[in-house]
């Protein structure tokens, strides 16, 4: 097979499996369940080959193109890391819901004959995702990421009732009213390199000939640059959750069913700051204004995002606020301008993805076995689900960032770039937040397993089935994993950070220091 068949196989098989785990699925349960399962396992296998022929492979440190014009398709390391976590957090999402959802058919929530529909969604919704890291066309990038608020919008109603039903209209307002902001300007961005771009027009929607281009665009048309960089933040920060861009996230987050939580926090959001990496990153240094801007976006979405989780009492609003923190770590490292910087925004990406994948499907566990998902109704849970108390704490650890697990490795280098750039009191913020992360997820793990809730008289919760909390133990092996022995990701994150980091070190942040 030729390399270049990879990235274009990664968006059809999860489109070919959309299509008969839908249509089919309705015809035969067995064109239900095991088709998405056998869709996403195939390609998560296509995904694997990918990256590691990006990372350690023939290709490693270039790219796997494919396609041209304006369907090119472009995988470097970043792309590769991103595709990873989609496919893999697909599979163990469908695996999870193999289980859950049937759960909720049992439970009287949801019909059978609705469950055709969200696996097919879900599988369109993996197939944007990854069409938005991989394409090369800054214009294909804004519609792949539209593509990806409307098959997630769908998913945010599907228990279509009021509340559900409120949350994505919210949602698929906000998100394409902000998301046109990211059309203008990426539309900006082409008009600026239109006229003199090598190779025509064609060639100046390419997002690899803009990141060539950046010192043109700015000497030519710096009005339009800043501009462009003004819509491009507001747009696909929106998608990222910064604040204040983030009203559309607690919600969504909330009513959706469990397994979609996971995929709106876990690579949802963090498309939105591939967007924006990859739009924006390349001018940091003809543009110091654009650094100052993320960094004190970053801080601010850290510490207005940690706030808020400490007044939710519903636990899935909980880690929607923290998944708005945690948000800011990645464009904090993104603004520093730096390569660790990059280094640890893109490590980050990859701790949050699986340590909040693994909140989101244990706050799903929870939900089923008690009914409830409000803090204050909830305690004494470990000795009934032991598993899932385990993982949910092991998780609140990594993501507070305690010490040897993968959280505090990221930030620790989030923290020690924004020092060595000067930026102390921006390394001194990341760390305060981080210790108050810890405190506040680890007091609602503790009410919830731990506590004198309601729950301690409800002996009819019990540990949900296999297939519901293998998931949950995959997700806080690769947290240990990846926090205890980190040498072997710094490969390929640090193939990363040198395909995204400016072309130059900056030294733009000194009005901030």
């Amino acid at each position: 097979m030729q390399p270049g068949a990879l990235p274009v196989l990664a968006i059809v098989v999860p489109v070919a499996g959309a299509l008969l785990a839908g249509f089919g699925g309705r015809r035969s349960r067995i064109l239900r369940e095991p088709v998405a399962l056998a869709a996403t396992a195939a390609n998560l296998v296509i995904i694997v080959a990918m990256a590691s022929a990006i990372v350690g492979g023939p290709f490693a440190g270039g790219l796997i193109v494919a396609g041209g014009t304006f369907w090119a398709l472009s995988v470097d390391a970043l792309s590769a890391i991103m595709v990873a976590l989609i496919g893999l957090l697909s599979f163990l999402v469908v695996v999870y819901s193999t289980s859950h959802m049937r759960g909720l058919v049992s439970a009287g929530k949801i019909a059978d004959d609705r469950l055709p529909l969200f696996y097919s969604l879900v599988l369109l919704f993996s197939a944007s995702m990854i069409w938005a890291c991989v394409t090369d066309n800054i214009i294909v990038l804004y519609l792949a990421v539209e593509a990806t608020t409307l098959a997630s919008a769908l998913l945010v109603t599907f228990y279509w009732n009021k509340r559900a039903l409120e949350a994505g209209y919210k949602y698929l307002l906000l998100l394409t009213v902000g998301i046109s902001f990211a059309l203008f300007g990426c539309v900006l961005i082409y008009g600026a390199l239109a006229s003199y771009a090598p190779g025509g027009h064609w060639n100046a929607m390419m997002l690899s000939q803009i990141r060539l281009s950046v010192h043109t665009i700015a000497a030519r048309a710096p009005g339009m640059l800043v501009l462009a960089m003004a819509f491009l933040v507001i747009g696909f920060g929106t998608k990222a959750g910064l604040i204040p861009f983030h009203p559309w996230l607690p919600d969504a987050h909330a009513e959706a069913p469990s397994p979609v939580s996971v995929l709106l926090s876990g690579i949802v959001i963090k498309v939105g700051a591939y967007a924006l990496i990859r739009t924006t990153l390349p001018f940091l240094n003809v543009l110091p204004a654009l650094q100052i801007l993320l960094v004190l976006l970053g801080v601010a979405t850290m510490l207005v995002g940690i706030a808020l989780v400490a007044a939710q009492d519903d636990l899935k609003r909980l880690l929607a606020y923290s998944s708005v923190s945690q948000i800011g770590y990645v464009v904090l490292g993104m603004g520093i301008g730096t390569s660790l910087g990059a280094f640890g925004a893109v490590y980050h990406i990859i701790n949050h993805a699986l340590a909040k994948s693994a909140l989101f499907l244990g706050a799903g566990a929870v939900e089923q076995s008690t009914g409830t998902r409000a803090i204050s109704k909830l305690g004494g849970l470990a000795r009934t689900m032991p598993v899932t108390a385990a993982c949910f704490i092991a998780a609140c650890l990594a993501l507070g960032g305690a010490p040897g697990l993968n959280g505090f490795m990221s930030k620790l280098t989030i923290c020690l770039a924004a020092m060595r750039a000067g930026v102390w009191w921006a390394g001194v913020l990341a760390a305060l937040t981080g210790v108050f992360t810890l405190v506040v997820l680890v007091r609602a793990a503790t009410a919830i397993f731990w506590g004198g809730g309601e729950a301690q008289a409800a002996p009819e919760a019990r540990e949900v089935p296999v297939a519901m909390w293998a998931v949950m133990v995959v997700l806080v092996l690769l947290c240990v994993a990846l926090g205890a022995w980190p040498p072997w990701a710094v490969n390929a994150l640090s193939q990363a950070s040198a395909a995204i980091a400016p072309p130059a070190t900056s030294t733009a942040l000194g009005p901030l220091q």
